[in-house]
């Protein structure tokens, strides 16, 4: 330290200001680095993360009702379920869908099944069948439609 204040001392009154100045610089820009900076950018992105995060609880409040109605529903009989899903097979899906039955599993085999036709497929079964996908192992076509399996659980006897 006393090195440092000797060599200060040594300095001409003109280089002492221009070191002064530098440093100064040197302080300023790790300011904005450091603290400023990030902080603005933050501010700045607070209305998009705000909006993206509103949208995203919004979407969560509806998955939450959709998952009490569901659970407010009466127990469905075995058989019923088994019909509903058999005719949701047939109308939505035609040959596009075949299916092999194993107790309360039911394993359907897919074969270029356009992507709208399947989700609406598996929300009406969510619903009208009360059948859960268990497992699916579906690969995606270049036309956007799907091939696979898709194995769904229906309510026990």
């Amino acid at each position: 330290m006393k090195a440092l204040a000797a060599r200060w001392a040594a300095l001409a009154p003109r280089e002492r200001v221009l070191v002064a100045a530098a440093a100064t610089v040197v302080g300023v820009a790790l300011l904005w680095w450091v603290a400023l900076a990030p902080a603005l950018t933050t501010l700045r992105n607070a209305d998009a993360a705000h909006r993206s995060l509103d949208a995203q609880l919004e979407r969560m409040l509806r998955l939450q009702t959709q998952a009490q109605a569901m659970q407010a529903q009466p127990r469905q009989n075995p058989d019923e379920a088994m019909r509903q899903l058999e005719n949701a097979i047939r109308q939505q899906l035609g040959t596009a869908g075949r299916y092999s039955i194993a107790g309360e599993r039911v394993t359907l085999t897919l074969t270029g099944v356009p992507s709208p036709v399947l989700a609406q497929w598996l929300a009406q079964v969510r619903v009208n069948a009360r059948a859960i996908p268990t497992e699916a192992r579906l690969t995606r076509n270049a036309g956007g439609t799907w091939d696979g399996t898709l194995v769904l659980t229906l309510p026990a006897r």
